[in-house]
């Protein structure tokens, strides 16, 4: 599945596959750890790495699922069979699950506006190198993404937040392109051409 493309080719094809629409093979363990090096080379104002990272694999994909699913069931009783089917299965859609946690906290120096900008730029890094070892890959924050009650049970400790999590397979149908905005709607110029 690995193809050799120019960056600027991949940027302007870039898509995420939906996690419900990945399968297996999932990265191994030397090429996570890869992709999570690669995911570390974001702008980090002070040098002070404020994120980590939780690899979630294997069964306790499952296990995690069904517990999180236990607490949509007890905040939302009356959750439909379509939906307990859902919180059954959000961390099981891809063979991989990596949250990237912002520990952005007040510094001297560093704003924490710019720390949490480092944790999205570690999302999109992830991404990115999942593509570039042959995987598809989908950011999601999900509601349990913004409880700190099922925080304990994700492996986030007090004062982190999640600024994603990143399902990582190998896609099971090929990407489709969504709409993207006009440049006319989102640009502002200042000034004239140099």
């Amino acid at each position: 599945m690995k193809t050799e493309i120019s960056l600027r080719e991949y940027l302007a094809t870039r898509r995420s596959i939906p996690a419900f629409q990945m399968g297996g093979p999932g990265p191994g363990t030397a090429e996570i750890e890869e992709m999570l090096k690669l995911a570390s080379r974001v702008p980090d104002h002070g040098k002070l790495a404020p994120w980590r990272f939780i690899v979630y694999r294997g069964k306790e994909r499952a296990r995690i699922s069904g517990e999180l699913a236990k607490m949509a069931l007890a905040a939302k009783p009356d959750l439909s069979e379509e939906m307990i089917k859902v919180e059954n299965t959000r961390l099981t859609r891809a063979p991989v699950v990596v949250a990237v946690v912002s520990k952005a906290a007040p510094h001297f120096k560093v704003p924490e506006w710019e720390q949490l900008m480092s944790a999205g730029a570690v999302c999109l890094n992830l991404l990115m190198a999942a593509n570039a070892h042959g995987f598809a890959s989908n950011w999601l924050t999900e509601w349990y993404a913004f409880d700190e009650k099922a925080y304990p049970l994700l492996g986030v400790q007090p004062g982190e937040r999640i600024a994603g999590f990143i399902h990582i397979g190998t896609p099971q149908v090929p990407p489709t392109e969504r709409p993207r905005p006009e440049l006319a709607d989102i640009v502002t110029w200042v000034g004239e051409d140099a």
